[in-house]
């Protein structure tokens, strides 16, 4: 299997060699001026037009290459080198007039396609449009110059192509750094995910552990029997901290509703809260067991930690959940604000199944309420 680094350095390769060949394959185009170079009668002619046309296209293939990697880097291209990469092309194609003649105006079809690759539009377009004018005008002033229509149709549709290519490269540009940025926010979604779920675990489990020894403590002395077996609850219930945390981390760890309505009697009667919890949980899909579950631990874990309650009642029904106590009740702020780590998660979770969490008072009462209501189409 690949790893992450290989394949952007394998994706990377590719994109390189494909610049490559995207700005090679077109030089192509050139034989015309570089034969009538080879066909002069005077060797220095055929050097002098050899010589620029090999230099005019190895600094075109790197021009559009270095502009094509810094478009896909979202960096801007310096207009100051932009047009002096445009004005050496040009003067490259100039001086090997003596070794092409007049078909050194091929040249200009390269030169109008690097400036719509480096230019800003209407610079660009200025640059294209004299490079359009050039074979007419030269062939009024030179005689010995025949005019090529076909240079003026190949300049035009050069432009055009090269303009494609440029936004090509652009959107795949912006198509890179937004996946950069789906990866990134994937990323911080899922710590922000591992962290609460080690809040919710761990804040549940060592609330419970708290009591336990508390209780084992006060019973040492009275009833020994009875404290040896809180100190095994206790030390099962690390044992189970820790295997949950190692499954969180693992992404292997499953929350159930009729696993938190177990631990939460036990949990309530350690701390000598009463309890009346449903006898068996109801048959749910998955996501609503799982949110059902959730929310049965938070609630119980405040009841435990918080509420100072005598007597705790669980209801659960279909499209509902509920955890009351007829402890002190939540503080103001409480009650009206986001609540601790917990309850935010549980907002989180349940925000996915567009469920509704009320954390409040009891309206029957003195005591501390949370409920999570499904929407009735659910």
């Amino acid at each position: 299997m690949q790893l992450p680094s290989d394949r952007n350095y394998l994706e990377t390769r590719h994109w390189r060699v494909t610049g490559w060949l995207l700005a090679a394959v077109w030089l192509f185009f050139l034989n015309i001026p570089l034969l009538a170079a080879l066909h002069q009668p005077e060797p220095w002619r055929r050097v002098v037009g050899a010589a620029t046309l090999v230099a005019f296209g190895v600094l075109y293939v790197f021009v559009f290459q270095w502009a094509r990697g810094r478009r896909l880097e979202r960096r801007g291209i310096p207009v100051g080198r932009a047009w002096a990469a445009v004005a050496l092309l040009l003067g490259l194609g100039l001086a090997g007039i003596p070794g092409t003649g007049g078909d050194w105006l091929t040249t200009l079809v390269f030169v109008a396609a690097a400036a719509v690759f480096l230019l800003p539009s209407r610079q660009s377009l200025a640059v294209v449009a004299l490079a359009a004018l050039t074979p007419p005008v030269t062939a009024a002033l030179v005689p010995a110059w025949k005019a090529e229509g076909t240079v003026v149709f190949a300049v035009l549709l050069a432009s055009f192509a090269m303009y494609g290519v440029t936004r090509l490269t652009q959107r795949n540009s912006e198509l890179q750094a937004a996946q950069q940025e789906i990866r990134r926010l994937a990323v911080a979604e899922e710590r922000a995910r591992t962290a609460r779920d080690l809040h919710d675990i761990l804040g549940h489990s060592l609330t419970v552990v708290a009591v336990k020894a508390e209780l084992a403590g006060r019973l040492l002395e009275l009833d020994p029997a009875r404290a040896a077996t809180e100190i095994a609850d206790v030390e099962r219930l690390a044992r189970q901290a820790l295997a949950d945390v190692r499954g969180t981390v693992g992404a292997y760890r499953g929350i159930s509703l009729a696993g938190e309505l177990a631990g939460a009697r036990s949990a309530l009667a350690a701390a000598g809260i009463a309890a009346e919890l449903p006898d068996a949980a109801p048959e749910l899909p998955a996501e609503r067991d799982e949110l059902f579950g959730w929310t049965v631990r938070e609630g119980v874990t405040n009841v435990v930690r918080h509420s100072g309650a005598r007597r705790c009642v669980i209801r659960v029904e279909p499209g509902l959940v509920e955890v009351r106590d007829d402890g002190r009740g939540p503080a103001a702020a409480a009650a009206n604000g986001p609540g601790g780590h917990g309850l935010v998660g549980l907002r989180e979770r349940a925000r996915r199944l567009d469920a509704t969490v009320t954390v409040g008072r009891r309206s029957d009462g003195p005591g501390f309420l949370l409920r999570v209501t499904l929407p009735a189409d659910q």
